[in-house]
């Protein structure tokens, strides 16, 4: 489930995921980035994971098909969760994305808030 936040940053784009992303949860995205890059901004990503469970194979496949089309168009996203394994999911991000990311612990989301608005 994703679930959009205000965090009253215009070329940002805020959610808080839970459980499997489907292909409905990134179709919300879509417009977003699209009124961002209109605006003639990067677009920034701020994500609170609370018990994610990663994606369903359709989720995947839109995620997958956003960010190639995008991948020029994204600044800075700021992962926030307890796993490791969505540690090891930021920096593979990293890896791919031209973007600077950074993977925050739950425990420091005042932090992630403060470094994607900077």
């Amino acid at each position: 489930m994703l679930q959009i936040l205000n965090l009253k940053q215009e070329n940002l784009v805020a959610a808080k995921i839970s459980g499997k992303l489907t292909e409905k949860d990134m179709e919300k995205m879509h417009p977003l980035i699209h009124n961002i890059i209109e605006k003639g901004h990067k677009v920034d990503f701020y994500f609170e994971m609370e018990d994610f469970e990663g994606y369903t194979l359709k989720g995947f496949w839109e995620d997958l098909k956003i960010d190639s089309a995008h991948l020029g168009d994204y600044g800075k996203m700021a992962f926030v969760g307890n796993k490791k394994w969505q540690e090891w999911a930021a920096k593979a991000t990293d890896f791919f994305i031209k973007s600077e990311v950074k993977f925050f612990d739950i425990s420091e989301e005042q932090q992630a808030q403060s470094w994607i608005k900077s």
